[in-house]
């Protein structure tokens, strides 16, 4: 088996241009992005993190140099990519020596102009998906939206992101910050949603797993019409009788307001 894959990636080396890249960060992007470059034959050449633990995780996935010391970051990367909180993002772009490559961040919410006082070749390299560490994540499918700080920066990351994905958009950071509010809205906020309702349902000890049938049709329907046009339930007739029994059912005084402000909301667009 391990054969197979180090054939894998040596035709691959062969088949494109080989990046060596450093990662700054070591968490659930990092992790899925890193592993399908170094698929795609890219040399991950570290693995940077605040713990040592944690980058020796994922330098060792994807044959890399774990640090947990900025200092140390080698200078002959063709690209920096700095996968963190966004939070951290700024200190660790501060405390980064010089160096000749390409820096990008994957966040969706922080400007490219982060980098602008520290480096002369930036960008965005930022996928649109959830990521969770041990769940895989089919790239091709994933939209990039990508943003250089020149045409030629540009067209590298646009060249990179073709590699993984087949959905690869150029934006610049104002529109990438309201897809990001949406994502907010249609996964974060979303998935919210899901762990109240088992919270609800647990408490009289029917499995979450009833649930699911309807999660999965209410998914798929947005597929194919407007969510708009795909909202059902009281809220949408404003059923009083109905959401005052569901309100008197729920115990949590934080749901029964959030219960309220959603049907209001839902009634109101529903007119």
């Amino acid at each position: 088996m391990a054969n197979r894959e180090t054939t894998k990636r040596s035709k691959a080396k062969e088949q494109r241009e080989c990046m060596k890249i450093v990662f700054l960060g070591s968490g659930n992007v990092a992790t899925h992005l890193a592993q399908a470059l170094d698929a795609l034959g890219h040399e991950i050449l570290q693995v940077y993190s605040r713990t040592l633990g944690n980058a020796r995780i994922l330098a060792d996935k994807v044959g890399a140099a774990p640090t947990d010391r900025i200092e140390e970051l080698s200078h002959e990367a063709h690209l920096y990519i700095f996968s963190l909180k966004d939070d951290a993002l700024a200190g660790v772009i501060n405390a980064m020596p010089h160096t000749r490559g390409i820096w990008v961040h994957t966040a969706g919410s922080i400007s490219i102009d982060l980098f602008a006082p520290r480096a002369k070749s930036y960008g965005v390299l930022y996928p649109l998906q959830t990521f969770s560490r041990d769940r895989e994540v089919h790239f091709k499918q994933v939209p990039f939206f990508i943003e250089g700080s020149d045409d030629e920066i540009t067209r590298v990351l646009e060249e990179l992101a073709l590699s993984l994905s087949e959905n690869v958009h150029r934006l610049d950071s104002e529109r990438r910050a309201v897809i990001h509010l949406a994502a907010v809205f249609a996964c974060n906020f979303t998935n919210h949603m899901y762990a109240l309702a088992e919270e609800i349902i647990i408490e009289q000890k029917i499995p979450f797993e009833v649930l699911k049938p309807l999660v999965s049709e209410t998914a798929h329907k947005v597929m194919e019409m407007s969510p708009r046009d795909a909202q059902t339930g009281p809220a949408v007739r404003y059923d009083e009788k109905v959401m005052q029994a569901h309100l008197d059912r729920i115990s949590s005084p934080s749901t029964r307001e959030l219960y309220s402000l959603l049907s209001k909301s839902i009634h109101s667009r529903s007119r």
